[in-house]
């Protein structure tokens, strides 16, 4: 029982299967780890009682008994479903999310909510309403964003894995910045359905776990077709672990993306522990050659002017008409809508809002929204080029480690630059899994990402699982142990 913290989900699984541990004992060491944690890292925003969460699932399936969290914008029936928000602080969600429905029918424990940056708007989990997350590697730092709650707790050794969610790159830069493996997969081989929109192109759920084969089984618990998502893929439910042997696929090219040229300024601990991650690789039998992406460059801003847009449009909703916040004191409908909105949004969310509806303007939507909508139909066409010619792709998750936490308040964009190597996937709608691939000399983790075609999970998790079985960093822990 004193190792349950990092035990990962094939281990626990071997416990309760050999009755050495039963799932009520299961439970109780993680809501009590939790519960020492919690204040350290303000991962979470709810833990639900003991009884409501054993009633909740099923007593049986791939994942029974194996406890998990779930960030704030994934709805789960007769749950608070915040996103964050004030606006959103009483919603209580009449239904279960798709995924929350799947991992509730194979047994999975649901302990809770995870903080998350307002709307899923940020980088760093600093725009949460509520409360700023902070990374269990250094308290001082950020655990990265926007789903740095689930990151710090699975880091942190409170829970084996948790949901996310990714538009730009919200599971894999906290993945990265929390030494933990998070997978942002195919655009439509999740359903969205009840997963609470900020920009409905790029929206993906996504999967944090402190290993590869952890991280499989729970997609293979909820990935697959739903007919209630129209943007959900006609794929079955597969067992996306299956492949896992330690080994590479014969032939396998991975293209590096060169970053010799990059305008963004690379830590250099990063740029050697990703070339370290690279020859790895090679050893393991990997052919490995030097690619371009020109239209890479163009990712960041076309990301910035596309979420902003989408966010704008998604969050019209939100006006104290239907539900959430109303400023009841309003004498008018529209100071109504003005005070409800501007009393119920945050800063940030309020001026991606803002740019939204000035790129989308009559006037303005040529040149910025029609022109960010070209350089993403030239990435994708691009990264489909590529592919003819690489297996994979490889390249940093992350430009810099974890920053102390109010580091960028005064300067925006380096907070918006954090996604710059994360978004081109959310862009193609390409699948990515980022892995801990090394620490900085101030033990702050690294991590560094492989792309692939459309619905190359599969070859993913066996390129990542045969490096870290080749490599010691899933191994390390944080110094903020349960």
């Amino acid at each position: 029982m004193d190792n349950l913290s990092f035990a990962t989900i094939v281990e626990l699984q071997e416990l309760l299967l050999g009755k050495k541990v039963s799932q009520e004992e299961v439970l109780d060491f993680f809501l009590r780890a939790i519960e020492i944690a919690e204040p350290h890292i303000n991962a979470t925003l709810e833990i639900f009682d003991k009884q409501s969460i054993i009633t909740a699932s099923s007593s049986t399936g791939s994942l029974a008994g194996i406890p998990g969290l779930i960030k704030d914008n994934i709805c789960i029936k007769n749950r608070i479903a915040s996103c964050g928000s004030r606006m959103l602080q009483d919603f209580v969600s009449p239904f279960d999310a798709t995924a929350i429905h799947r991992l509730k029918s194979q047994g999975a424990l649901l302990l809770g909510r995870a903080n998350m940056d307002e709307f899923a708007m940020g980088s760093s989990t600093e725009t949460s309403a509520y409360k700023k997350s902070r990374n269990p590697w250094d308290t001082s730092r950020v655990p990265g964003g926007s789903s740095g709650g689930s990151a710090a707790a699975v880091a942190a050794g409170l829970v084996p894995w948790a949901l996310g969610s990714e538009t730009g790159g919200s599971v894999r830069q906290p993945a990265a910045l929390c030494g933990v493996v998070g997978i942002k997969p195919t655009y439509g081989l999740i359903s969205r359905y009840g997963l609470v929109a900020y920009a409905s192109s790029l929206d993906q759920i996504g999967i944090l776990t402190r290993s590869v084969k952890d991280n499989a089984l729970v997609l293979s618990a909820i990935a697959g077709h739903d007919l209630k998502d129209s943007s959900s893929l006609p794929v079955e439910q597969k067992n996306y672990a299956h492949s896992l042997d330690g080994s590479l696929p014969e032939n396998l090219i991975v293209g590096v993306i060169d970053l010799s040229a990059n305008a963004l300024a690379i830590d250099r601990e990063i740029a050697a522990a990703v070339d370290n991650a690279v020859s790895v690789l090679g050893k393991l039998g990997a052919t490995v050659k030097r690619i371009t992406l020109p239209s890479f460059d163009y990712s960041a801003a076309a990301y910035f002017i596309l979420s902003r847009a989408e966010a704008a449009s998604n969050l019209a909703r939100f006006d104290g008409v239907r539900y959430g916040m109303r400023n009841k004191k309003a004498h008018t409908l529209a100071s109504m809508y003005r005070s409800t909105r501007y009393n119920g949004f945050g800063d940030e969310v309020r001026t991606r809002i803002i740019v939204g509806n000035y790129v989308l303007s009559t006037g303005h939507a040529d040149e910025f929204y029609a022109n960010a909508k070209k350089a993403q139909q030239l990435m994708r066409a691009e990264v489909d080029e590529t592919f003819k010619h690489t297996d994979v792709i490889v390249m940093p998750t992350h430009a810099t480690p974890a920053f102390t936490i109010g580091a960028y308040d005064d300067n925006k964009l380096q907070i918006d630059l954090q996604d710059y190597f994360t978004c081109p996937a959310n862009l193609t709608g390409i699948p990515a899994l980022s892995l801990p691939c090394g620490l900085t000399n101030n033990n702050l983790p690294i991590g560094f990402q492989i792309m692939g075609p459309h619905l190359s999970e599969e070859l993913l998790y066996r390129i990542g699982y045969a490096f870290e079985q080749a490599t010691p960093w899933h191994t390390l822990r944080p110094p903020l142990q349960t």
